[in-house]
């Protein structure tokens, strides 16, 4: 079963910072990126940024503000958001691409989604 814990949101004020973790159980035969996605009221799920082992890729909107690592364990990853403005509010979702031991396919999975919202 895999299982993507969310962990971070909340409540900020425009300026200022916060950090998202997540952390996947689950055994993989191969992950392909890790990384996040938000949602806004009325609006399409959008790439936040996502981690490979050889890059790290940002939507422009955080690209300069914004840094997404791997946590101590490589099952995790987090995202520093830094300048953060009231159009930075929505719900984050932690997302894997990988392949699952014993199948052939790559696949997404998803978590639960965090809010984050930033006041003026």
């Amino acid at each position: 079963q895999v299982q993507l814990v969310e962990s971070g949101g909340g409540l900020v004020q425009a300026g200022g910072s916060l950090t998202l973790s997540c952390r996947r159980t689950g055994s993989f035969a191969s992950v392909l990126a890790m990384g996040w996605y938000r949602q806004a009221p009325g609006k399409q799920r959008e790439l936040v940024a996502s981690l490979t082992d050889d890059m790290a890729i940002y939507a422009d909107s955080v690209k300069g503000r914004s840094t997404i690592s791997r946590g101590y364990a490589r099952d995790t990853v987090d995202l520093r958001m830094n300048s953060l403005k009231p159009e930075d509010t929505a719900v984050y979702y932690c997302y894997v691409r990988g392949r699952r031991v014993g199948l052939n396919e790559f696949n997404d999975y998803w978590g639960q989604g965090t809010q984050v919202t930033v006041s003026s």
